[in-house]
């Protein structure tokens, strides 16, 4: 598996509408569901059931619980290591939980993600210095699943 084939499967869920918790393919996801679709049509099965989550990510009690299932499920890598295929995740306000997640699809002078927003679906964004600036860590899909 390559970078370019996780953007390459990340860019086929383009036009799939948003819909909170949900990780079907033109039928409905939303950030996490992406990711969990991706990583079934690159590594199978995801590893785990994923509890009920609230569309705030835990900002009341300030849990880093995306970071935390991110961190124990994806290889993190430097920040500064950008590359396709990389999972990136950005927390959406200074000092708020990270809960947002997307997939590079492209690097250099015009990167790009592709992530599920509310309002929007799935779609591919430049990833400009508003969205670059959120960055709070980066991921990559292990090799394999045990």
């Amino acid at each position: 598996m390559t970078g370019a084939h996780v953007a390459e499967v990340a860019r086929s869920w383009i036009g799939t509408p948003y819909r909170h918790q949900a990780s079907t393919k033109r039928v409905g996801c939303d950030c996490l569901g992406l990711i969990r679709g991706v990583w079934a049509e690159v590594l199978g099965a995801f590893p785990c059931t994923v509890p009920n989550y609230s569309a705030d990510w835990s900002e009341a009690n300030g849990d880093e619980a995306l970071l935390a299932a991110a961190t124990a499920y994806l290889r993190i890598k430097p920040l500064s290591a950008a590359a396709i295929g990389d999972v990136v995740l950005f927390r959406m306000q200074t000092g708020a939980v990270a809960k947002h997640l997307g997939v590079v699809t492209a690097i250099g002078v015009t990167p790009k993600f592709v992530h599920a927003y509310s309002g929007h679906g799935v779609c591919e964004n430049h990833l400009t210095g508003p969205w670059a600036r959120r960055i709070v860590a980066r991921f990559e899909f292990p090799e394999r699943t045990c």
